[in-house]
């Protein structure tokens, strides 16, 4: 009964972050065959978190003899279609790669109207953000916002926090992102941590770094999609995509239809036990390594190794990792308001 009541939250959820994002989708019917394959797919194991990179746009306004801007419009419209369509499958989390911080590399004519589009968006988004703590709805920006231009950098923190206590549903927004940055700055923030005394070298670990990531909160994708015909991941959450399922198609994705997404599950669903199986191999052999670092640094410290002395570790560990982190998020939420409360400068 719960998880029904979360996929409501989500199915209202969705038609509000299409009207308040600007994509003025109308609510579509679904044909025989969809709804019949959408049902055949049901019985199957669902996709919770779906990552997409949405690839093409400007090819797409080649082809159609248009601006680029164009292209990007389209590829905006493209987006609403399909959280209806993760809406009708029940998938409760979407991660975007909407711009990485490569793209500030191309002309400056394209960033700029990229930027003025997301501006929109977001200032429209803001418009609906009593109906979106209605009924659950959750926006968050992975990246560094400290590269966008102010007026966006404004927005995007006060939409993340105007629905930071919503726990129906997700779309996160992977802006002035790459994995690299968002890995090396999680290595900084536990560098930090060991500099100023909040926490021990011996603490480091890849448990602790996953939970410096900017999805700290989220759960791992278990389908990343790519459009375009493109077969790389783009520097796009590299460390959380280890065990998910990349699905990889030629479409364009401005022409990315509800039976792509259909293939993209069904494969998924294919390689399911497999994927699955992967995953708990990782996890049993990630805890193995922590038990066995916890019995070194025990021997270290006491000189022998009792369940007492390893019990009081961990502990303590424990202990210092939980003000840690609380610390870290403390400082994210602070940095957010100060974005959010940046008064804008007139040129």
């Amino acid at each position: 009964m719960h998880y029904n009541r979360n996929v409501k939250c989500w199915s209202l959820g969705l038609d509000l972050i299409l009207a308040g994002m600007g994509m003025w989708v109308v609510e579509q019917k679904r044909s025989w065959a969809e709804w019949l394959v959408i049902n055949i797919l049901r019985v199957g194991p669902l996709p919770k978190h779906v990552a997409i990179i949405m690839d093409g746009n400007r090819r797409f306004a080649r082809q159609q003899q248009k601006e680029t801007i164009e292209g990007h419009t389209s590829g905006f419209q493209k987006l609403g279609e399909v959280l209806q369509w993760c809406r009708d499958l029940n998938i409760q989390e979407v991660t975007l790669y909407a711009f990485s911080i490569e793209n500030f590399k191309r002309s400056k004519q394209e960033v700029n109207g990229l930027m003025a589009l997301a501006a929109e968006k977001f200032g429209m988004l803001l418009k609906e953000t009593d109906q979106l703590a209605k009924h659950g709805v959750r926006i968050q920006i992975i990246g560094d916002l400290s590269l966008l231009p102010e007026n966006v950098r404004k927005l995007a923190a006060q939409a993340v926090l105007a629905t930071e206590d919503n726990k129906g549903s997700c779309v996160n927004l992977a802006l002035a992102y790459t994995s690299r940055e968002e890995i090396s700055r999680a290595l900084s923030e536990t560098c930090r941590g060991v500099a100023e005394g909040q926490l021990q070298a011996t603490d480091i670990s890849e448990v602790l770094l996953e939970q410096c990531l900017y999805t700290r909160d989220s759960r791992d994708p278990d389908i990343l999609l790519r459009t375009s015909g493109e077969v790389r991941l783009s520097d796009f959450m590299i460390w959380q995509t280890g065990f998910s399922c990349l699905f990889f198609t030629k479409v364009l994705w401005p022409e990315f239809s509800i039976w792509h997404l259909f293939a993209a599950v069904f494969y998924y669903q294919r390689h399911y036990h497999t994927l699955t199986a992967a995953r708990n191999e990782n996890l049993n052999q990630r805890n193995y390594g922590e038990e066995e670092s916890d019995i070194e640094c025990c021997r270290r410290r006491h000189g022998e190794v009792t369940q007492e002395n390893i019990a009081a570790y961990t502990k303590e560990r424990n202990e210092r990792i939980e003000i840690f982190l609380a610390d870290l998020k403390k400082r994210r939420r602070s940095q957010l308001k100060e974005m959010s409360e940046i008064c804008l400068t007139l040129v």
